[in-house]
Order: structure tokens, then C-alpha cells, then sequence
């Protein structure tokens, strides 16, 4: 089943999450939603906040569907090292017709649970490292507009308020 993605604006895309304690039917049917919704939308990441649901969850495939061994799903994930940097482009589901270029780390290690409670490390190097990394701040109430220049942090802000007045941001 699709989950609608709210937009910038909605309160939940800017708050800490809540950590994952229950990992019974309820969150592996919530990540087979994540995942359609985020395939429907052609995206590479979703995260529980961007489906209005406050829980520190994100669910990675950078393959965007072609293989299967590319999903990924992380619940309550930290960060536990980042090395190198790289530059690229960067867009948001819930910050639609924006794309900008955002410098992250070239590398990220990550510690979180599997659908099941079990504990994992995984490496990401490039694309996954930057989705990782996307995704994890959007569990700690961060957009990537925030690692925008003031300047253009502003100029998006302001096309989207005008996008709302305008009634064309739902």
C-alpha cells in the first residue's frame, strides 16, 4: 500500500524521531509500504518522518528497484564513522522540484537493527554513503537544505512559500 509524503512545512520533517521498540507485523508490513512509496515516487531513500510516521526508520535502494539485493532497511541507525567527502547533487521527496549540490562524507559506516531487532554494520561508499547520511538526518529533524548556503536555503524557502500561496503546494 502507498503512504502519502508530506512536504516541507509539516512539523514531523523537522523533529528528532522516536526510536523503534517494537519490531513485530506492524513494522515489516510499515517497510514494504516505505518501499513501494519510495519505488512509486522514484526515489533511492525514504525515511519513516517523510510518511508522517515519527519513528526512527529509513528504508535505501540505490539501485531503485532493478536489484534486490540493494534494499536496504535500517532502524535506528547511528552513524559510527564517516571518511572523505564528495559533492553532489541532492533532491528530497518531501522537497519536490529542488535539487541542489550537498557536501557529505565519501564513506559511511553504520550500526542499526534489522525489521527483526538484530544488529548490523553496513559500509557505504559514494551514492550510499550520501543516502545513509540523507536519510539519517531526516530521523534527527534535518533537510538537506540545511547543509545549503544561507542564501540559497532562503531562495528555496521563499519559491516554496510563494508555491503555497499559490495553492501548489500539497
Amino acid at each position: 500500500m502507498r503512504l502519502d509524503i508530506v512536504k516541507y512545512g509539516e512539523p514531523v520533517l523537522e523533529t528528532v524521531a522516536r526510536p523503534v521498540t517494537d519490531f513485530g507485523k506492524e513494522l515489516a508490513q510499515l517497510v514494504d509500504n516505505m518501499f513501494e512509496t519510495m519505488y512509486f515516487a522514484k526515489g533511492v531513500g525514504l525515511a519513516a518522518p517523510q510518511v508522517n510516521m515519527s519513528w526512527r526508520l529509513t528504508v535505501i535502494d540505490v539501485s531503485s528497484g532493478q536489484d534486490p539485493n540493494d534494499k536496504l532497511v535500517l532502524v535506528n541507525p547511528q552513524i559510527v564513522k564517516l571518511e572523505g567527502s564528495q559533492v553532489g547533487e541532492e533532491g528530497c521527496l518531501s522537497i519536490p522540484g529542488f535539487r541542489e549540490q550537498v557536501k557529505r562524507a565519501g564513506k559511511a559506516i553504520v550500526r542499526a537493527q534489522n525489521v527483526k531487532g538484530e544488529f548490523f554494520d553496513v559500509t557505504g561508499e559514494e551514492l550510499l554513503a550520501r543516502a545513509m547520511q540523507h536519510e539519517i538526518d531526516h530521523l534527527n529533524g534535518v533537510l538537506f537544505i540545511q547543509h545549503l548556503s544561507l542564501l540559497k536555503r532562503d531562495l528555496i524557502k521563499r519559491k516554496i512559500k510563494k508555491l503555497q500561496k499559490a495553492g501548489e503546494w500539497t
